[in-house]
């Protein structure tokens, strides 16, 4: 699987005139080589593959990394970059402008190498995108974590329970089933709260009465999920419950019609439309949907400004939202897989609306 993905990002090197390619992103790292540890570098030419780092990793990256050649470096990582690219002569050596700061940059300027330096951006996220088959039963696995936890945790949610305290039990479930954490800070969000759409849990009391917003993901073997509902404390008045329903047909629509040939933009609409028509465009503020797995927010994106074409295999989520201030918010989320046909939907949590 490595190797393929080596061959990939040398078609691209190519396309691009590159001879040489520095991977300092801890994620994609991970992606292209299988290595795990904190600290080293990948370097790339069109012939070799060299993982660099110290002595602390020396052993672990020979096991990881199988298809790269574990080069441990005795000055600083940066002067091993220099030696291997004296070595190996490159003319037009690319680096990962995201992920290096200007010091880093300078610093490569002056590790002795004698080509060209070249910022690239999105070459090892565009392969990232579309996900083997071995990625898309990790995330299925983080998935189920996911669901089985939303089912444990409506036994726990009742009024006089602090939003922190819900989190902290999702989060202590999650990992008990297998997760090394969650997947990102999690969302709980009642009441008026529920009009923010990053409400990360606080300590307000939950009431009856009240919508409770949840989302939340497994991080399990470096993959992610991402799931959201809302659930009604005691009887939601009947704004909310219009919002609700609103939501739910507008997620319906997302996650029955996305499909492969659609581009970001065209999926967006599809959950957009729904609720402009309803009256609540404006309170519908963030997009459809992104792409996960090594990363909670990665590309495709589905939105408004989104022109990337769907294509099977990639890992999307499609969330729809409405959020009035001073009253509360609805947010619907599911993780899909996008299929040759259509797209499958991975989280399989209830949508109806349920009332504790």
């Amino acid at each position: 699987m490595m190797k393929n993905r080596l061959w990939q990002l040398r078609e691209k090197m190519e396309k691009q005139g590159l001879d040489s390619l520095l991977i300092t992103s801890l994620l994609n790292r991970r992606y292209l080589s299988g290595f795990t540890g904190s600290a080293g570098y990948l370097l790339i030419t069109l012939d070799k593959a060299l993982l660099l780092t110290d002595f602390r990793y020396e052993d672990q990256a020979a096991d990881q990394a199988p298809d790269f050649e574990v080069i441990r470096h005795q000055g600083t990582l940066l002067e091993e970059v220099g030696k291997q690219l004296q070595i190996t002569q490159p003319s037009k050596i690319g680096f990962e402008k995201q992920y290096v700061s200007y010091a880093l940059y300078e610093g490569l300027q002056a590790c002795g190498a004698n080509g060209d330096w070249i910022g690239t951006q999105g070459i090892v996220e565009e392969l990232r995108m579309i996900k083997s088959a071995d990625e898309i039963a990790v995330i299925k696995q983080a998935c189920q974590m996911a669901d089985n936890t939303f089912k444990h945790i409506l036994g726990f949610i009742k009024p006089g329970v602090s939003e922190r305290d819900v989190a902290l039990e999702i989060e202590f479930y999650m990992r008990k089933l297998g997760a090394k954490s969650s997947s990102f800070d999690i969302i709980v969000a009642s009441g008026q709260r529920g009009a923010l759409p990053h409400g990360v849990a606080s300590d307000k009391v939950i009431q009856s009465g009240e919508l409770v917003t949840m989302d939340f993901g497994a991080y399990y073997n470096g993959y992610i999920s991402d799931l959201t509902r809302t659930v009604a404390v005691g009887e939601p008045n009947e704004k909310l419950r219009e919002i609700y329903e609103t939501v739910l047909k507008a997620q319906l629509r997302g996650v029955t019609e996305i499909r492969p040939g659609l581009t970001g933009k065209e999926a967006d609409a599809l959950t957009r439309e729904v609720i402009t028509e309803a009256g609540y465009g404006e309170c519908f503020g963030h997009s459809t949907g992104h792409g996960i797995g090594l990363e909670v927010h990665e590309g495709p994106g589905l939105s408004s400004k989104s022109d990337v074409v769907l294509k099977p295999g990639m890992v999307v989520t499609v969330e729809p939202g409405i959020y009035l201030s001073q009253l509360g918010g609805v947010r619907i989320e599911d993780d899909i897989l996008i299929t040759e046909n259509g797209c499958e939907i991975i989280t399989q949590s209830t949508k109806e609306l349920i009332i504790l």
